[in-house]
């Protein structure tokens, strides 16, 4: 193996360097070389002589002739699609006027004492077993669940809206009943959906509480998305 090829560099590269007369890397080509073939942001300093400019672009024609490649073998195309989709965070637009969404999207709080304020995901699902987990990391009220882009933000006030809140009770459509037990601060509640029998159910610190709903699946047939709603 050549001295080069030790450092990652392509043999077809190394036997370049072998035909230049270059027997042994420099101190900075040996330090330089696989921090950038790493995808390291370097900066190097030495005088001059040193061999910096062959520490710098030694790697960068490898790294270029390595992405062409992929190129040409629709590796990047596919990379591409599959890194296309939207991130599963809740919306910073589909939201209360009072509620705020942190900027990566996992973390809302309510801002107002008097009204219920809340968010949907910005993705959805139309079939499938789906679920999400939710962890209540402060004092206050709140319902999580499922919801179609028609539903009301008030998770389960409508029957486009299915929540299960800390008070212990499941809603749909206005109505309020008895259903697991209550929940709190540090609690993780799951919510699953069977968007092809519509089966809608939650577990408590992952104790399984039992189905909730049994909802007409053709409401999921634009998509349900995961809620919550949020009161100080």
């Amino acid at each position: 193996m050549a001295a080069f090829e030790e450092f990652g560099v392509l043999p077809e590269i190394a036997k370049a360097i072998d035909e230049m007369g270059w027997m042994l890397p420099t101190d900075i080509q040996a330090e330089g070389i696989p921090l950038v073939l790493g995808g390291g942001d370097v900066l190097m300093a030495a005088e001059t002589g040193s061999g910096k400019t062959a520490a710098f672009c030694l790697p960068i024609i490898q790294i270029v002739w390595e992405t062409l490649k992929d190129i040409q073998s629709g590796k990047l195309a596919k990379a591409a699609a599959e890194s296309s989709s939207p991130p599963w965070t809740m919306s910073v637009l589909d939201r209360g006027a009072a509620l705020a969404v942190t900027p990566d999207g996992l973390r809302v709080q309510s801002r107002e004492q008097k009204d219920w304020h809340g968010t949907r995901c910005t993705r959805g699902v139309k079939s499938g077993k789906w679920g999400f987990e939710a962890t209540v990391t402060d004092e206050g009220l709140c319902r999580v669940g499922w919801s179609t882009l028609e539903a009301n933000l008030d998770l389960g006030t409508d029957r486009n809206g299915f929540g299960f809140g800390g008070t212990g009770k499941k809603s749909n459509n206005k109505q309020f009943d008895n259903y697991g037990e209550p929940f709190g601060k540090s609690d993780v509640i799951t919510c699953l959906l069977d968007a092809d029998t519509g089966e809608i159910k939650f577990m408590k610190n992952g104790v399984d509480l039992g189905t909730a709903f049994k909802a007409d699946k053709r409401i999921f047939s634009n998509g349900v998305f995961p809620a919550v709603v949020l009161k100080v």
